[in-house]
């Protein structure tokens, strides 16, 4: 059987679905791998480092997928190129599909067995495999960074013969995965750090790496997780609470980072137009969830911008921007979702499995999961 690795065509993507460890993996198991010239490049792997780990380099994506019978990729290949796959193969990536429904439709009509990586359950056995997780532990370090690059003062408190300099007060907004890196890393870095989250659970977190919790901690809260883990959508009463706590907090903070996420809708707005002009000139935002509509009511993607002093950062898909290592842990957590459906170099998916039944959007010509299926 054949996987084929492609070249990722989408704005600010560098990350590659395949790493020489994994290449090697692959063919130990018994599979051909086939990369498409350039996929790795940007990540720091460059086509002679993949060859070298066993893999055979194809000139596009055409020659890549066209008799593949695994296509692996980041950001999965674009709707117009489903035809390009042959019928039946499968297609793992991330797919974005409540954003991008003509391209799961085109997964569809392709006849693949497309399965979207950030629909993978979060239960213990599916950890090794949970791509949102590896790619926002990477997201949440770097915020950290990119707000010391646009801080024009110290992160930690810096005693000198002319004087004292006070240490960065930084506040974390969502206490997920990414959240709770960013809480370590400023503190690593010497901040004073406090973070919140709707989710009453996350306070012993957020504590354990040393950050102070900040939260309105009512009925509400104590219902706000989903049972995948996920923060729930509050009331509007809650988040008036919420956000009037959160605008005094902020008012006092030197950095913020943004980090809330609810799959399947518009990112929560966390701090508005007014709670950034409550904060002191030279303060940062850093606005992890950007694309998804943003946390900071003013952020723009893809772009930095100053708002009465405050620099508010947008970068689109930060774990690019750790692309070597992301593609490192990507390429990892793909392996270890097929390897347990391979035998004797075949790989015969469980369609019975939760993960892969969870994961599965399209087959035998069919949208079939049910959080994109119509209603009959």
């Amino acid at each position: 059987m054949k996987i084929a690795v492609i070249r990722e065509r989408r704005e600010a993507e560098k990350r590659v679905a395949a790493s020489p460890d994994t290449i090697k993996k692959y063919k130990g198991l018994g599979f051909d791998v086939v990369i498409e010239a350039g996929a790795g490049e940007a990540a720091a792997l460059p086509d002679s480092a993949l060859e070298a780990a066993g893999a055979t380099i194809a000139k596009d994506l055409k020659a890549a997928i066209g008799d593949a019978d695994v296509i692996l990729s980041v950001q999965g290949v674009e709707a117009k190129d489903a035809k390009l796959a042959k019928k039946g193969a499968a297609q793992l990536s991330l797919v974005n599909p409540f954003a991008e429904p003509e391209r799961v439709q085109a997964y569809a009509d392709a006849g693949l067995a497309a399965f979207a990586m950030e629909f993978v359950p979060r239960i213990t056995r599916a950890q090794s495999m949970d791509v949102l997780s590896s790619q926002s532990n990477l997201a949440g370090y770097k915020s950290v960074l990119d707000a010391a690059a646009h801080y024009g003062r110290a992160f930690p408190m810096m005693m000198t013969a002319a004087g004292t300099v006070p240490p960065a007060k930084v506040m974390i907004m969502g206490a997920g995965v990414a959240g709770l890196q960013a809480i370590a890393t400023a503190k690593r870095l010497g901040a004073i750090v406090s973070a919140t989250d709707v989710r009453l659970a996350a306070k012993e977190q957020v504590e354990s790496l040393g950050g102070k919790f900040v939260m309105v901690d009512d009925e509400e809260a104590k219902a706000a997780e989903t049972s995948g883990g996920y923060a729930k959508e509050m009331s509007d009463a809650y988040k008036a609470k919420q956000a009037a706590l959160i605008a005094e907090t902020l008012a006092k903070q030197d950095i913020a980072i943004t980090t809330a996420l609810i799959p399947g809708r518009p990112a929560p707005r966390l701090i508005t137009a007014e709670m950034v002009k409550s904060m002191r000139p030279g303060s940062v935002i850093v606005d992890l969830a950007v694309e998804a509509g943003g946390n900071c009511e003013l952020s723009k993607p893809g772009e930095i911008v100053e708002v009465g002093g405050v620099t508010i950062v947008g970068y689109r898909n930060v774990p690019s921007r750790l692309a070597a290592d992301a593609s490192l842990l990507f390429a990892k957590n793909l392996l270890n979702f097929i390897t347990p459906h391979v035998k004797d170099g075949v790989l015969a998916f469980d369609w019975d499995d939760q993960i892969i039944k969870e994961s599965l959007l399209t087959k035998d010509g069919a949208i079939v999961n049910p959080r994109l299926a119509p209603a009959s």
